[in-house]
């Protein structure tokens, strides 16, 4: 669906280029995710996919056709889920969705109403925007981005400034557009969001990619494949997990005391971004 190649792009007052000849490609209906730091790189790959920046090196093809020459029928193919919410404040979250909405030739397949009950504003369908808390202008950006049924989503950070709760929410729908058929790419910062999501990830550090795969097979390659088990004696081993069933010293600890914990040793994608990249996540 997505396929980059030797991706450059240079700010104008900049020294150094932001991304320096990077290449990945998205599969139709996979949940793609960009892992880094904040000025990484991240945002900008987005933006030169979703028409934002246009003088840039390298090739892009989206859908079978070089982005440059995709005319005005590429924006009813997209959606965008921006980092910051941009809304009109003035306006209820009803009139700006309605007024997003009247820029596309499709009308929407939900309703307004069951867009907003989805992520919990049914009550502040008709209130100013500007009376929305942060967390509340990240739902909204969320639903502005999927109402018009577009087949490719790109959504920034689109856990932040959201509480737990919703943060859930958001991520589990994220999951239903993707067993829609959609094809999603992913930026955050978050390592849990991306592990819970996404099928693939490529970490990017200073506008290069050092890996792409999924998220599971980071956690196998860079983790230890072992089991540490605590009893409550206060006794603790680590014993591999090869054969475990049969390894006679695991089994006869075991039976010394009650287990208090046990859990693999498997890396955390965290863990991993710090072992590929070398560099700690700072947001």
């Amino acid at each position: 669906m997505i396929k980059v190649e030797n991706l450059v792009f240079n700010y104008p007052k900049n020294d150094v280029p932001t991304l320096k000849g990077i290449n990945f490609d998205i599969e139709k209906g996979e949940v793609f995710g960009f892992l880094g730091p904040s000025g990484a790189g991240k945002s900008t790959a987005q933006k030169i996919l979703y028409k934002i920046y246009n003088k840039y090196e390298g090739i892009a093809i989206v859908d079978g056709k070089n982005l440059s020459d995709w005319d005005n029928t590429y924006f009813e193919k997209i959606g965008v889920g921006f980092e910051l919410p941009n809304h009109y404040l003035k306006l209820t979250g009803k009139e700006n969705m309605d007024l997003f909405a009247s820029f596309y030739s499709k009308k929407p397949v939900k309703s307004i109403a069951s867009l907003f009950e989805m992520v919990d504003l049914s009550d502040a369908i008709n209130k100013p925007v500007e009376a929305y808390s942060k967390g509340m202008k990240m739902r909204l950006n969320f639903i502005r981005a999927i109402q018009h049924d577009p087949d490719i989503l790109f959504f920034d950070e689109p856990t932040t400034g959201l509480d737990p709760v919703s943060a859930h929410k958001v991520k589990q729908h994220i999951l239903d557009l993707k067993a829609a058929g959609k094809t999603i790419f992913v930026t955050t910062h978050s390592m849990a969001t991306a592990d819970e999501i996404c099928d693939r990830v490529s970490f990017i550090v200073d506008g290069k990619l050092q890996v792409t795969d999924t998220p599971k097979n980071l956690k196998k390659l860079y983790g230890k494949e072992a089991l540490n088990v605590e009893l409550y004696n206060g006794e603790l081993r680590e014993f591999p997990l090869k054969n475990l069933g049969r390894n006679e010293d695991f089994l006869s600890f075991i039976q010394e005391d009650d287990v208090k914990r046990m859990h693999t040793e498997e890396a955390t994608l965290e863990e991993v971004f710090i072992q590929v990249t070398g560099k700690a996540l700072k947001v």
